[in-house]
């Protein structure tokens, strides 16, 4: 038994296909989406969607959005979304310490929000990054 994923953004659509099972960093942490799953809507927050399948798991980076699961459907409807492959572990690692040092200076007019919102962002493309690299070695 399978169940259909659907990944898309304002990009466009990112993947669609069969799985075996789906794992998703829900709002509330991270999820696992089986066949016959109970319906379920919640947010998205940055991080990896792993779609597995027989082919083997395949990986995308959400920056958060909404994701939808019917028992035979999983719709991510992504703000933003990459295919793993397009990571670059070292420009999110540069943009994790940006936003670091933008919320340690400080700075006045910086909108400590934003800043936060960035770091948790640049922190999920990063483990993103190394979780690929992972699956690559």
């Amino acid at each position: 038994m399978v169940i259909h994923v659907d990944i898309v953004s304002a990009e466009g659509e990112i993947f669609s296909g069969d799985a075996d099972m789906v794992f998703a960093p829900a709002q509330m942490g991270e999820i696992g989406i089986a066949p016959r799953h109970a319906p379920l809507l919640t947010g998205l927050k940055p991080g990896s969607v792993r779609v597995q399948s027989g082919d083997g798991e395949k990986l995308f980076y959400v920056t958060g959005g909404v994701l939808e699961i019917q028992p035979h459907l999983v719709t991510v409807l992504a703000d933003s979304a990459l295919h793993a492959e397009q990571l670059d572990e070292a420009e999110a690692l540069a943009a994790r310490d940006r936003a670091r040092d933008m919320l340690q200076g400080r700075a006045e007019g910086i909108d400590l929000a934003a800043a936060q919102a960035a770091l948790v962002e640049a922190e999920a493309r990063y483990r993103a990054a190394q979780q690929l690299k992972g699956h690559r070695g």
